[in-house]
This record gives C-alpha cells, structure tokens and sequence, in this order.
C-alpha cells in the first residue's frame, strides 16, 4: 500500500514538522491557483493516481506553469491521464499544484527496513532529483541505525561527511532528517521517501530542506496507522470489486492479503500462511483463482466474513473448494475452519448449491475440532471432501487437488451436480 506526492504528503509531514511545498488539491478555485503562481513565480501540475506509480517526470506527466492560462491547461491535460509503468496501468483522478522552490542543492532521502541488516535504514544522497539506481554509489550512503534509540543527528551528520557533501547543507539536514524517523515509527510506515528534498535559501543564506515530493508505504494491519485517520479510498488502488471488499475487513488481528490471478480459474484456494501461499500459488499456475493469505489467528467473525467474499465472488465458477496452509504456531483452526464452514452454509442457503468438491490441508491448535466442525458442515451439504492432516506433506497436498479438479472437469462436477440434485449441465 503507498502514497505518492505532496497532496497526502505535505499533511503528513506536518505531523513531525518538516517543511514543505505549498500545496493545493484539485478542487483549488482559479483564484487560489492564481495567488499560488503570484506568490511563488512557478507551479507543478502533477496527476493524482491510487497507490504509487513511478517514472511520471520520465513520461512528461508532470506539467509546470508560470501563468493561470498555462496552469488550467495542464490541469485538463493530466485530470484523467492514463499511464503505464511495467506491467502497471492506472488512471488519474485529479491534480495538485505544488510551488516552486528555488535551491541550488537536491537530496534524496529514504528510509525503510534493510534485511541485509536486519534493521532499519537510511539512504541519503545530496545529489537527489533523479532516479538513485542513476547515480554512482560513491554518491549514496546507506546506513543502519538501531530502532530502540531511533535516527539520531550525528547518523546523519556522519553520512553526508562521508559522501563530502556541501558544507552549508549538512547543518540543516543534520537538524530536520531525524523527525522523518518519528514519523515512519509512529505511524505505521514500512517505507519513507522524499525526493527531492530542495535546500531553499533563506535569510542570511542559512537553507532550509524542504519536501517538494513524497513516498511512504504502511503496514495496515499496524494499529498506529489509525493514528493519521488516512480516508480508506487512499489505499484502493486499481483492485477488483473482491480484492476492495476483502481489504475493508482488514485489522490488527489476521491476515487479509489476497490478489485475484486468473478470473476464470477453477480452485478456490483460501491460503493460509506466506510460505504455503508461495507453493500453492506456484503449483497450481492458472487454475488458481486467487492468491491469498489469511493467516495471523483471524477470529471467527472476519474468518466468516472473507470467507463469504470469497464465496459470493468465486464459488460458483469453482470445481475445488481447497483449503491450505501450513502447521500453524497460533491460529486457531477450530475458529478459523468453523468461520468457513458457516459461511458456507450461508452461502448454499442463500444462492443454492454448487458442485464442489471440497480438500483440506492444515495443521495447528484444535485441527482435530476443527476438522470435525468442515467435515459435519460437507455431509450436511452432501459436499464430497479430502481432509489431510500436518503428517501430509504440502507438495502432495497441492497435487491431489489439481488431479480433483481435473477429475471434475472430465465428468465429476456432473456426478457431484447429481448427488446435490441438481442439473448435470450445472
């Protein structure tokens, strides 16, 4: 999950106090941009997407103007603009317009989790302004530091010496780059970015950095997120109706991670677990309907309620109903396998049944309850079911489950459409 640019950005940074760009949003009135160009000689245009979405300067979508009449041109040109970065498209829905700052020096910024250290990190350069993989790594610094103290000035300080930065910017780095730790801690944040930061001269020439764009990512399930009251549309990006629905249901308590893979697929794989998702995701190639993970101990009522998503969305499309995962630590598998099989029950009640064939592989706290608990709900559906337990091994779990739906493709969704008496066309 990210947020790009300083429409989001600047309010964050007020948080902590670090300077910014004037800003106005896309509802700004043509006298507001107007007095915005008076007061500062020259304005970005820049379009809003959902999530982040690199190399906009790169694809000149990024407009300037030093006049109205230039400014609300950009403005129609970049409004709903379409870009395409990778394998990435999305769509703009509105602009901001950012003030110019004049400064003779740039730097770039960031701050993220390093696994090389196992710790978090500062990347740091006072060539910024472009794109960092540009630059030689002569001119980078990366340093760890260690999170219980947090980002202190001499880490800084000791970084830009190192890279013979510019004497008259390291005192006023060495002052404002600490409170970006404050804010990446305090709220939430796997990853920080500004760049650039402008060093705008003042009086007396002392420089000031200011943010003039910006990058963070959260851990939603980190209950400090809550903390900046961030509107949910922030976190949608160009996701499916099921992916938005299943990320309304996220907490600090269970995992609800999912990414829809091939909408026509035919197994239905709630997974549980990173490293089995992985696994399963890979094996199963193009007959997986989605990619998920629902681990993290989710309790009975969300348990229910993805389920039933998943249900709604997917089910009637599904030869196999596959339930996966690991031997988990702490997730209950009562709790979470009676949340499925509730849902259902719900479910066949509310839109009939469907030929399913229903496999299960799990391991953890109550298995043998919970197993239980699917296993009364499929003979009271009159559901045909495999249930393998933590002595099975993953891999062949995954393999019995592609050779059930090949099974019901070749004639056994019939058979099972028979027992549920139900048309064999369905």
């Amino acid at each position: 999950m990210q947020i790009t640019g300083m429409l989001h950005g600047n309010r964050l940074l007020k948080y902590v106090g670090f300077p910014t760009t004037e800003v106005l949003g896309p509802a700004a009135s043509e006298d507001e941009i107007r007095d915005l160009i008076d007061r500062h000689g020259l304005i970005f245009i820049k379009p809003l997407f959902k999530g982040g979405v690199g190399k906009k300067g790169k694809a000149g979508l990024i407009g300037k103007a030093t006049d109205l009449e230039t400014a609300l041109a950009e403005k129609e040109r970049l409004y709903f603009v379409e870009h395409r970065h990778g394998n990435t498209v999305a769509k703009a829905n509105g602009v901001s317009f950012e003030a110019g700052v004049p400064a003779e020096h740039e730097v770039y910024f960031s701050i993220t989790d390093d696994t090389r250290y196992r710790a978090p990190t500062i990347t740091l350069t006072h060539r910024g302004g472009v794109d960092i993989e540009e630059l030689p790594k002569s001119d980078i610094a990366t340093v760890p530091f260690e999170a219980l103290t947090g980002l202190k000035a001499f880490v800084v300080a000791n970084a830009l010496s190192d890279l013979k930065a510019p004497k008259e910017v390291i005192s006023p780095l060495v002052q404002q780059l600490p409170k970006l730790w404050e804010l990446a801690h305090n709220y939430g944040m796997t990853m920080l970015e500004l760049n650039p930061i402008r060093m705008r001269p003042g009086p007396g020439g002392r420089l000031t950095p200011v943010a003039c764009d910006f990058k963070c990512e959260f851990d939603r399930d980190d209950p400090r997120v809550a903390r900046l009251d961030l509107p949910g549309h922030l976190f949608a990006s160009d996701v499916s109706a099921f992916e938005q629905e299943v990320n309304q249901l996220r907490t600090h308590q269970g995992q609800s991670d999912v990414f829809v893979i091939n909408e026509r697929g035919t197994i239905l794989a709630p997974t549980f677990g990173g490293g089995a998702n992985s696994l399963v995701t890979e094996v199963l190639g193009d007959s997986a309907i989605i990619s998920s993970d629902f681990g993290g101990n989710p309790p009975y009522e969300k348990m229910k309620s993805v389920a039933a998503i998943c249900y709604r969305h997917f089910l009637k499309q599904a030869n196999v109903l596959f339930i996966i995962g690991g031997k988990s630590n702490n997730t209950d598998i009562y709790e979470t396998f009676r949340g499925m099989g509730d849902a259902l029950r719900e479910h066949f009640s509310e839109h009939g049944p469907t030929p399913l064939f229903v496999v299960v592989g799990r391991g953890g706290p109550n298995l043998v309850r919970g197993m239980g608990s699917l296993a009364e709900t499929c003979d009271a559906l009159g559901l045909p079911y495999r249930f393998f337990g933590f002595d099975s091994a993953i891999s062949e779990v995954v393999a019995y489950a592609k050779r059930v739906d090949a099974w019901m493709s070749t004639g056994g969704r019939a058979q099972v459409a028979g027992r549920l008496g139900l048309d064999s066309a369905a």
